[in-house]
């Protein structure tokens, strides 16, 4: 008997890290997305799928939902789209690792400590998601 051969999976079942909760947030943010006539293609290096030059939608800069990565910028800059998705892709697995959760311990956290104070953007890297961090004074 032969073995089957790889199982090639989709980009949505890989942004969405094994998790069947990140997968449907991912699946959500990208008809979101479409609403808001993002322009959406699949960042490998990141294992993100990309929603960018939106009208609308989004949060900040830019706001990761599941595996799905919703700004209104154009990532054109390439040194500036590493670092902001090496950022989010740690969201990504944030998203994956506490599921329909992670939106609410997000939000309780920046209700708490906004911004650069919040823990979940500090564990993705600051410098990486455009926050101004200080050195001590």
């Amino acid at each position: 008997m032969t073995s089957p051969g790889p199982r090639v999976s989709s980009p949505l079942r890989r942004v969405s890290r094994g998790s069947v909760q990140s997968l449907l947030v991912t699946a959500t943010a990208l008809t979101w997305a479409r609403l808001w006539r993002a322009r959406i293609s699949y960042d490998a290096s990141s294992n993100l799928i990309v929603c960018e030059a939106m009208r609308g939608g989004y949060a900040r800069g830019g706001t990761c939902f599941g595996g799905a990565f919703l700004t209104g910028h154009a990532l054109v800059d390439p040194r500036r789209r590493r670092a902001m998705l090496r950022h989010e892709s740690v969201h990504a697995d944030q998203w994956a690792r506490h599921g329909f959760s992670f939106a609410i311990r997000y939000l309780v956290e920046e209700m708490r400590r906004p911004g650069a104070a919040n823990r979940f953007e500090a564990e993705a890297g600051l410098g990486d998601g455009g926050y101004l961090t200080r050195g001590p004074s």
